[in-house]
């Protein structure tokens, strides 16, 4: 399985609203003790095992709107299907703070989804959503601002949640569970 947070790297972007699938791949990394460090398929990335499963961690080096690059290489390189994929991500059309987990769906108004869409073939591949809200900035300076300093606490709640919930489904693979659940989380 392969779970990829999106993101974009590079100091100037950390803890942006961009930055969301990157923060729930790390909070992964951080409570399975792996640290995400290998360069690989224009990513960066951890392997560690569930169930006896390999469980690929990873985070696009291609910048956001070129996620689709990373995605296709990863999946090549271990022979992974999109049925074996989750894909990590901020979305500025749910309320900050809350999740949505799906089987399949569309881009959105999300380049960096857009993007593995239209590389890969399809939209049938799992997807968890971190709420970011939206405000009155426009969409680019928003998603590329700092988080403001009040809500990282809270984030960092959802983050080590969806970690949770996503080391849950791991282990289980009830993906119905993982969206009854995820999608409370407020």
């Amino acid at each position: 399985m392969i779970i990829v947070g999106l993101g974009n790297p590079g100091d100037r972007y950390k803890d942006t609203y961009h930055n969301m699938g990157y923060c729930v791949v790390d909070a992964i990394a951080e409570k399975l003790n792996k640290k995400i460090n290998r360069a690989e398929a224009d990513s960066l990335t951890a392997i560690t095992e569930c169930n006896g499963e390999k469980l690929i961690l990873a985070k696009p080096i291609t910048y956001m709107n070129l996620s689709g690059n990373a995605v296709k290489g990863l999946m090549k390189k271990y022979g992974e299907t999109p049925e074996t994929l989750i894909v990590c991500y901020d979305d500025i059309d749910l309320p900050r703070f809350s999740v949505r987990v799906r089987g399949s769906g569309s881009g959105g108004t999300h380049n960096g989804m857009r993007h593995i869409i239209q590389t890969i073939g399809t939209t049938d591949f799992k997807r968890l959503r971190v709420g970011i809200g939206r405000d009155d900035k426009d969409l680019k300076d928003y998603v590329l601002a700092k988080t403001d300093k009040a809500d990282n606490d809270k984030f960092k709640e959802v983050f080590n949640r969806c970690a949770e919930l996503l080391i849950e489904y791991f282990k289980n693979g009830d993906f119905d569970k993982l969206m009854r659940e995820g999608n409370t989380v407020k």
